[in-house]
């Protein structure tokens, strides 16, 4: 296994904070803005109340209740609340779904640029992961007929993410309905839906793999607290499975955690009874911050970057830029190369894009302030100006 790209870069950056430099963070995937009041306060009251101790360890029943409300409502996907596994995170869920059904030796297809755990869990379960390489012209999105092509008698598991992480590619409607008919030809794949970015969607309609005809046995469906509610660090996630899938996740989560925190959970029912609107607020921020980092990088030659209709990424393409020397010489053979000469001449973390499979993209996350944003994008086109001269 690797260690993940984007805690290293995260971790060099806060180095270099520490040293003094004034570093602008656009590694980390996590919004900037605070875990809402009515959730922050269910966990206090949990506190106080002394509602500490250990839990069921698939959940506590009234939050795997409203989870499968939302399911229905949000997803169109109709599960009891026995069908629903919280974790410890979106991530654990991920990893113990892929531990529960991936056998030695067999393919996981995983659209590339992907996240940068996919790989490492499946290569833990004993798998094989098979990239399929997307392009930013198509907006780093499968198309059914790579797929169709990926397929082999080994294939075990399709991933997919939507909103995507780290493109913010978006699969429509109409794109997972021919995914699906490619899918039905192939009866025994899994697909795990990872489906953690689902509200953060701008101008497209976030739709469930599992609420197509025929799907519902065979995909796990991921999501969890973190984006949406601004609760990274509470930690809480879960799996929508048939009962077998789920059965066989919470008896690997037993051995390794148990349930998640108590105090969480409670935290989590609290989320799920919010307004809307607290989640639209942060959305239409995150769309401002977008279009004005479009609109400053579109300012930099050779940088391309497809609009992205979901999460808080950018991944544009830089292969103009690999093969540049810095001012002081050094060669750019690769993204790593770019983020470090960004990071220690120019003070902005990125993550590069060979981390996610992406071997020519950088992700950049627009979580952040505008101010700092603007000031981050003043420096990116610094930095690319100095490799202006060494790249006729």
């Amino acid at each position: 296994m690797q260690p993940s790209a984007t805690l290293a870069m995260t971790a060099a950056a806060k180095a270099r904070i520490r040293l003094g430099h004034p570093v602008i963070g656009l590694s980390a995937g996590e919004p900037d803005f605070d875990t809402p009041a009515a959730v922050a306060e269910a966990g206090a009251k949990a506190i106080r109340d002394g509602f500490t101790h250990y839990t069921s360890n698939p959940g506590i029943p009234e939050l795997r209740e409203a989870i499968a409300h939302k399911l229905k409502r949000d997803n169109g996907i109709d599960v009891s609340p026995a069908q629903i596994l919280c974790s410890n995170g979106a991530k654990q869920s991920v990893a113990q779904a892929i531990m529960a059904l991936v056998r030695d030796g067999d393919e996981v297809l995983i659209p590339a640029p992907y996240w940068v755990s996919y790989p490492e869990m499946v290569r833990m379960a004993g798998g094989i992961p098979h990239a399929i390489t997307t392009t930013h012209e198509t907006g780093y999105l499968l198309s059914p007929e790579q797929l169709e092509a990926s397929i082999t008698e080994k294939t075990r598991m399709l991933i997919l993410c939507s909103p995507s992480n780290p493109t913010g590619g978006v699969y429509t409607p109409a794109m997972l309905e021919k995914i699906v008919e490619v899918l039905q030809r192939h009866p025994g794949i899994y697909v795990l839906s990872d489906e953690i970015y689902e509200y953060i969607v701008y101008d497209i309609q976030h739709r469930s793999i599992a609420s197509f005809d025929g799907m519902a046995h065979r995909t796990i469906t991921v999501n969890g607290f973190s984006k949406a509610y601004a609760m990274t660090g509470w930690r809480l996630g879960y799996l929508a499975a048939e009962q077998s899938i789920v059965d066989a996740a919470a008896k690997i989560q037993s051995q390794f955690t148990s349930a998640p925190s108590s105090i969480t959970q409670m935290a989590g029912v609290a989320a799920l009874a919010l307004d809307p609107s607290v989640v639209g607020d942060m959305v239409s921020a995150f769309r401002s911050r977008r279009d004005l980092m479009l609109a400053r990088l579109s300012n930099i030659e050779g940088l391309v970057c497809p609009v992205p209709e979901g999460a808080f990424y950018l991944f544009p393409d830089v292969a103009r830029w690999l093969g540049a020397r810095t001012p002081d010489g050094a060669l750019l053979s690769n993204t790593q190369d770019l983020c470090m000469y960004i990071l220690e001449h120019h003070d902005v973390a990125l993550v590069p894009g060979q981390a996610f499979g992406g071997a020519t993209g950088l992700r950049i996350s627009y979580a952040a302030s505008e101010s700092d944003l603007m000031t981050a994008c003043d420096r990116l086109e610094a930095a690319f100006a100095e490799l202006g001269s060494t790249k006729g």
